[in-house]
Order: structure tokens, then sequence, then C-alpha cells
């Protein structure tokens, strides 16, 4: 089913969003605001919104380290996400997730997790909880090339296969782990093809082409609402920064050429021509969002600049065991 107008008009918006917040957040890694890593999704905006607009509003999500964009896709409020990478009590996890464990269950985005593959058992073990509780929900996974070469991938795929699971998995296909091209690390670069293996219907779309994404998830998650079982959608995109933001890699992996070809089909541009070629919208009112999203981001940064730090006497909440009685001291 195509997307209406007013679905259209947000799936741009919230590719904006993504984008428009990832460049703030490089900024803020390189000013040292935000510790740790960071892993950018710019130019994947259209395979992750796509994909969510897919979704319903409880369908679970599972994602990566590169997974800032996931929580933006499924409709996540920025402010939060800002704080909780600046390690802000007023982030999503309470400072404690960071960039690669964001969680927002408002939303749906169950766990994103910085171990390559960690996410589709976590995705596949959500499709079997809202199957046993028949809640009618979907769980749909994103995951990167370099993790289909984990095992996690195919033992959550038969899995997911055998039981009829209601999962959907989403590769996020870049080209790249991190510095290593697909030629050099699969032996069968076309990663829809080891859906076959399980015998689960897959396929593999133009990732910066929005509505293909879109129509190729909502396909799958139908199959897998309607009790079908599971589905891959292999989205080929492109990320546009570094493996992560600030890494210094001294050898040149990728050509100048390939990142311009890759540029010149900005998943962002494309879909805004679009919307102008149909009509959907006009260019002033196109222009009206982004600087609302501008604006946006930009009260996102001061909301997670304004943030409290957490307290020192709260480092063992959330743990299965307090070793404080152990270690006064430590309080």
């Amino acid at each position: 089913m195509a997307m209406t107008r007013t679905q259209r008009i947000e799936s741009l918006r919230r590719m904006l969003r993504i984008r428009r917040f990832e460049e703030a957040v490089a900024k803020a890694v390189r000013a040292g605001e935000i510790p740790g890593a960071c892993h950018s999704s710019a130019g994947q905006e259209a395979a992750i919104v796509g994909a969510c607009m897919a979704l319903g509003e409880d369908d679970y999500v599972t994602g990566t380290h590169r997974s800032h964009g996931h929580p933006i896709g499924k409709g996540a409020a920025l402010a939060p996400l800002m704080a909780e990478l600046m390690g802000k009590v007023e982030g999503i996890c309470g400072g404690r997730g960071g960039s690669m464990h964001l969680a927002d269950v408002s939303v749906g985005i169950i766990g994103e997790s910085a171990i390559v593959g960690g996410g589709i058992p976590l995705a596949t073990g959500a499709a079997l909880s809202a199957q046993v509780l028949g809640n009618g929900r979907v769980s749909l996974c994103f995951f990167g090339d370099g993790a289909t070469n984990q095992g996690t991938f195919h033992e959550s795929l038969n899995m997911a296969a055998l039981w009829r699971l209601p999962a959907v998995y989403v590769c996020e296909n870049n080209g790249y782990a991190a510095t290593t091209p697909l030629a050099l690390s699969h032996s069968v670069p076309a990663v829809a093809t080891r859906a076959a293996a399980y015998g689960i219907p897959a396929e593999s779309v133009d990732g910066q082409d929005l509505d293909a994404v879109h129509a190729a998830v909502e396909r799958a998650v139908a199959r897998a609402r309607a009790g079908e079982g599971p589905g891959l959608v292999e989205a080929l995109t492109y990320r546009y920064d570094e493996h992560a933001v600030n890494l210094l890699i001294p050898a040149q992996y990728r050509s100048a050429g390939e990142i311009a070809a890759w540029r010149e089909r900005d998943p962002l541009a494309l879909f805004r021509a679009r919307l102008l070629a149909e009509a959907v919208l006009d260019a002033a009112a196109a222009d009206a969002i982004e600087a609302e999203v501008t604006a946006e981001v930009k009260q996102a940064l001061a909301f997670a600049r304004a943030g409290a730090e957490p307290e020192l006497a709260t480092v063992f909440d959330h743990l299965y065991a307090d070793p404080v009685g152990a270690a006064p001291e430590l309080r």
C-alpha cells in the first residue's frame, strides 16, 4: 500500500532529522562534548526511514553500533537522544547507554548493540515473544553487511524460519565492514541470496530510494503479521562519513570517485525531488520543513548541554546486583 501524502512528508522530515542530527553530533564529538565513539548513519537515511515507516507504533526494532538514525526513523524525540549521547541523566537511558546502546521503548526501540550482529538474536527473541503473547506485533532488526558473517545471523534466521516468527531482517548493506569491502569478506556478496538457505523470502532493493525500501519492507511486515514467517530485505546503501567520527584511518580504502558517485545519489535530495515532482509539496514547503528540523536539532543540543551529569552515588543503579555492600567506600 502506497504511503499517504502525510506519511511521505513525514518521511522527508525524519530523513532530515537524521542528517541534521548526525551533523550536529559530529561537531559535538570533535568539540569534546560527546564521549566515546560515534558512528554516523548519514547517507543511509532512506533505508532507515523507508523501513520504519512500514511499521506500526508498537512494533519492535533493534539496531547496531550505527544506530542514532533508527530511533529517529521510528519517531523518537531528538532532545533525549542528544542528552543520552552526552551522558546526561535526561537521556533516554539516563546517560548510561550512550551512542551505541540506545533504547527508547516509547517508540519500540528495545535495544541497540555495539556487538556486530548482537541485535539479531534480540529481535528474534522479541518476535518469539510477540508470537507467544499473540499481540500482533512484528520485530524488525537492522544490521550491516558485516553482521551476515556472524553466527548469530544464521542461527537466528534458522530459528525464525523454523518457528515462523514475525520477524523482518533488514540489512543496511553499505559495502564495508569498517574498512573491509564486501568483495573481500563475502564469498557470495548478494546478502539477500543467503535467505534462501532457510526458506525465507528476500528482496534486494536500492537503499537510496525510500519508496523502494518501504514497499519491500511493507511486504515483509504484512507476511510476518499474517503468520507467514520472517522475511529479509537487503537495502543497498552507503555511509558518507568515516567508519566512526574522528577516526583517523591512514590507508585510503574508498576512492574519491566512489564517494562522489554515491553522493550524487543522496537519498534526501532524491526524495525531496520526487516529492516536488509529484506535487506532494512545493519548494517553499520543503524549505520550511528543513528550517523546522534545523531549529529542532538546535533545541536538542541546548537541552543536552543544560542537562545534569549522573551522580557518582548512582553508578551501580540498574545492575542485577549492587556490590556496594562489599565496598561501601565506592559510594
